[in-house]
């Protein structure tokens, strides 16, 4: 069950990395991220597709902003909660076998939102597809990270991220169109099918690799192999400060995102009085802004840092506090092309921390927990961010309205600013332990 092994010596094992980390991707290493990417897009299909139907949800079963709110916020908490032991089980079992069922049953669960009778039932639905979701990022990413050497990580990982918002867009473009013109219901049926697809392509043409062992450095440079027990792994996906950092820099810059995400089609709506069809429309413009900056920011951040380690973690921050300026000014203004100018600016920086984060944590931790050191994140990003963001603007929107919500929410950027700065301080000693 458990593929982590002494496959050969140690020395021929590094040889044989650091001539796979020196080597350009392979095509093999390009269809797994295309098909990787598939996936994230089917998963967040099944997150997003409720936002542009919260007006239909709301008008049906009476509910308040805050309820609604919790139909986004749920997803991102039981994801988190569960993303490491989910992960942890996927370093063990296979990540390819578990990436196949997280996909299957995340699909089936969209599929019973769709039928809900009340809002208890969508609430546990929901929660249901995020406890699915909640390995997905770990697996792919530690696949990705295994195809792919390190000077391309920032990069890849930002497109890995970037299908989350390609897959946000269409979620919300599909379930703006599919409510207005057949029923909200509908919405949850059509999204649940691109998930089982490249489910069953990720099991065919997917290979699993085999896991090194987990092994740790002291100061005086010697090497010892480090059990493999879950108290032991947990330990090691906190092994320095930079990776600590990392983890919190990216929950606090997610606040924003899964605000914007959640909050922007209701905002154009209350606030330029656009059907649920158009705000969708604009809205899934403004997050394929902040997926091409998720590329262009992991892109920028691989080509400057080649020479220059320590900028891995002053990149991102500049980034976030980019986002910040960008999107304050823009709720400030009134309603009007500036206003809309100025956000989808901001949301060009919103993520293009994205790809650096998880690309900094493989990079100061083991190669045999990268599943697990990934999933750390991805609980950081709900737990932290994703989570309380969208609940938490429900709740200031009902007690100060809508846009001074998602104005005040805007500070998380600057505390993820603040913790990037605080990981490039010791990322270049942190990172030459696993060199």
């Amino acid at each position: 069950m458990n593929d982590v092994s002494v496959n050969a010596s140690q020395p021929a094992r590094e040889t044989a990395g650091r001539a796979n980390e020196a080597a350009r991707p392979s095509r093999y290493a390009w269809a797994v991220l295309a098909l990787t990417i598939g996936l994230m897009i089917a998963d967040y299909l099944s997150r997003q597709v409720i936002t542009p139907a919260f007006q239909f949800i709301k008008f049906d079963w009476l509910l308040s902003d805050t309820q609604l709110g919790a139909l986004v916020s749920v997803v991102a908490l039981v994801t988190g909660l569960f993303a490491i032991p989910i992960s942890m089980l996927a370093d063990r079992w296979g990540r390819v076998r578990s990436v196949t069922l997280m996909a299957v049953v995340w699909s089936l669960a969209t599929i019973a939102c769709g039928l809900s009778a009340q809002y208890s039932q969508l609430l546990l639905s929901r929660a249901l597809v995020g406890t699915a979701e909640a390995g997905y990022g770990g697996a792919g990413g530690a696949i990705l990270a295994h195809v792919f050497p390190p000077k391309w990580r920032s990069t890849v990982f930002g497109l890995f991220l970037a299908g989350a918002l390609i897959g946000s867009v269409l979620g919300v473009l599909i379930g703006g169109i599919v409510s207005v013109r057949i029923g909200w219901r509908a919405a949850f049926f059509v999204v649940a099918i691109p998930g089982l697809v490249f489910a069953l392509l990720y099991r065919l043409f997917v290979r699993d690799y085999k896991n090194v062992e987990l092994v740790q450095t002291n100061a005086q440079g010697v090497t010892t192999t480090v059990d493999t027990r879950w108290n032991s792994i947990l330990r090691n996906v906190f092994p320095n400060s930079s990776s600590v950092f990392t983890y919190l820099a990216s929950g606090f810059q997610y606040m924003i995102t899964g605000v914007l995400i959640a909050w922007m089609p209701s905002f154009l709506a209350r606030t330029y009085f656009m059907r649920a069809d158009r705000a969708a429309s604009i809205t899934a413009l403004i997050v394929l802004m902040m997926a091409f900056g998720m590329f262009l920011g992991g892109r920028i951040t691989d080509t400057l840092t080649s020479r220059n380690p320590a900028a891995r973690g002053i990149m991102p921050a500049l980034y976030c506090l980019c986002s910040a300026a960008l999107l304050v000014t823009a709720f400030v203004q009134p309603p009007g092309l500036p206003q809309l100018a100025l956000l989808f600016a901001g949301a060009l920086f919103v993520g293009g921390h994205s790809g650096v984060g998880p690309a900094i944590v493989t990079e100061v931790t083991s190669p045999a927990i990268r599943a697990t050191a990934i999933a750390t994140i991805v609980l950081a990003d709900n737990l932290l961010g994703l989570a309380p963001g969208p609940v938490l603007a429900g709740w200031l929107s009902d007690h100060y309205g809508l846009r001074l919500a998602l104005e005040a929410l805007t500070v998380s950027s600057i505390v993820a600013a603040g913790f990037y700065f605080l990981a490039s301080r010791s990322y270049e000693k942190d990172s030459a332990v696993f060199a």
